[in-house]
């Protein structure tokens, strides 16, 4: 976590995870040998990373790699548009704002400025962490596609036994969240790009609210409302009734995502929503944003070994 790493750790249980998943289907489609599959498997989640990078980085280069700067220009807009809410308000409910909103409105715009002027400067780090998750994610291959050792020494089954419960961690939170944020973006994609043109609008940096509806939506409850409030100011940047068609649709869509967090994951782990939005909250003051996206993963797999040992 303080070095930067949590990119590439969650790349390796999902090349593992992907490529133990692949093996079996690979070896009943190719009728391969046993020893082959796994390694047909790995070669496979190793390459579509680098096969999609080639196609989407000549037509969305600026998206991927200087989505830093991309994003310092979002929060400058979000900033500008809080300062200039009383304009893009209907008259009548520009008049009913209490006296000390403008304060508010000045507080939250410096919060937004000051978070642009951090980003102008984490480019070499995103790059980092892209490097960093795509080495994971050979490493995570690379294991799975070794053959499996049947008599393990006292250390390695105690190593073997806990990976494969921060394994089973992974795939109960990381993966089911990963399909819902997918589900998320797909439809914000279709709100933003087909829908809200139908109507003769059109948001200013759709792709990059597009990408931040999928990171935002890795991390439970909290991601939901950074997207909310992220769509709903840029909804407003355009129009108050942009800005209420925004904030219905993320509603609405996110009423699923909240239904298959409390009652999937929250039941698979144990995890009451308190419990989650206590550790999200202690977690992101000692690591910061990754804090957040960890917690979940973390959390989880501590409370699976305790329950193991019988002490919860």
């Amino acid at each position: 976590m303080w070095q930067g790493l949590l990119p590439g750790l969650l790349c390796v249980c999902l090349g593992f995870l992907a490529t133990r998943w692949l093996s079996p289907r690979l070896g009943l489609l190719t009728r391969s040998a046993d020893r082959q599959a796994p390694q047909l498997a790995a070669t496979l989640v190793a390459l579509v990373p680098v096969v999609l990078i080639a196609f989407m980085v000549p037509r969305a280069r600026g998206v991927v790699l200087d989505a830093p700067e991309t994003y310092r220009e979002l929060l400058g807009f979000l900033a500008r548009t809080v300062m200039e809410l009383s304009d893009k308000l209907p008259p009548d409910i520009a008049a009913q704002l209490p006296r000390g909103a403008e304060d508010v409105q000045r507080a939250i715009a410096t919060y937004l400025a000051s978070k642009a002027g951090t980003l102008a400067t984490t480019g070499r780090a995103w790059l980092s962490g892209l490097l960093f998750a795509f080495v994971g994610l050979l490493i995570g291959a690379l294991a799975a596609a070794r053959p499996s050792v049947i008599l393990l020494k006292p250390l390695a089954a105690q190593l073997h036994q806990r990976l494969t419960r921060f394994g089973e961690t992974f795939r109960q939170i990381v993966v089911a969240q990963f399909f819902i944020a997918l589900f998320n973006t797909l439809l914000t994609a279709i709100f933003l790009l087909a829908i809200l043109p139908m109507w003769g609008y059109r948001l200013p940096y759709s792709w990059a609210l597009i990408l931040l509806t999928f990171a935002a939506g890795l991390i439970p409850i909290v991601g939901n409302l950074i997207c909310n409030a992220v769509l709903t100011l840029v909804g407003l940047s355009v129009s108050p009734l942009v800005a209420l068609a925004c904030l219905v649709f993320l509603i609405a869509i996110h009423k699923a995502e909240y239904f298959i967090n409390a009652k999937v994951i929250g039941h698979r782990t144990h995890m009451g929503v308190w419990e989650l939005l206590s550790v999200m909250l202690l977690m992101e003051a000692i690591f910061g944003p990754a804090g957040l996206v960890a917690a979940p993963l973390f959390y989880a797999y501590a409370k699976k070994e305790l329950e193991a040992a019988g002490w919860v």
